[in-house]
């Protein structure tokens, strides 16, 4: 049984590794912002579209930018491509949807204008997709060992 400093000192340090992930995700997710911000303003701005299709397409063109990056920076995953992208399109599915529903309450229920909206959307998305992403999207697939020391099946 480890002491009670050395258990402290392993809390510590990954608290510090979860910080600098979270540090990692934010650097991420402020590239894909400005790149999902972009084509909002644009599409809006040029009256090519509703501010809530064109929120949902900068979401989408900014999940791009933000799989590739994170899958490198973030993650360090190792997980198949094949595996990750289905994962990927769940959590960003599901972050899809709650965009969509604070953007139409925000702007078309409480008549916010579609910035300050979108600025709420992307506070309440930021915390689902790293979560999602760090506990299911690009996991450490490491095969988890029994307390016993015999590996797990499967």
């Amino acid at each position: 049984m480890a002491s009670e400093p050395e258990s402290n000192l392993r809390t510590l340090d990954a608290l510090s590794a979860f910080g600098r992930q979270f540090a990692s995700y934010l650097g991420v997710s402020l590239v894909a912002l400005a790149v999902h911000y972009a084509v909002l303003a644009t599409l809006v701005e040029t009256g090519r579209a509703d501010p809530v299709p064109a929120a949902l397409a900068g979401y989408l063109v900014g999940a791009v930018v933000s799989y590739g990056l994170n899958r490198r920076l973030t993650y360090a995953s190792d997980r198949p491509h094949a595996e990750a992208t289905w994962r990927f399109g769940v959590v960003a599915a599901i972050g899809f949807g709650l965009t969509w529903l604070i953007m139409a309450g925000l702007t078309r229920g409480l008549d916010l204008h579609y910035t300050a909206a979108q600025v709420v959307a992307t506070g309440v998305v930021v915390f689902w997709n790293f979560l999602g992403h760090r506990v299911w999207t690009f996991a450490d697939r490491s095969s988890p060992v029994l307390p016993d020391g015999a590996p797990r099946a499967g």
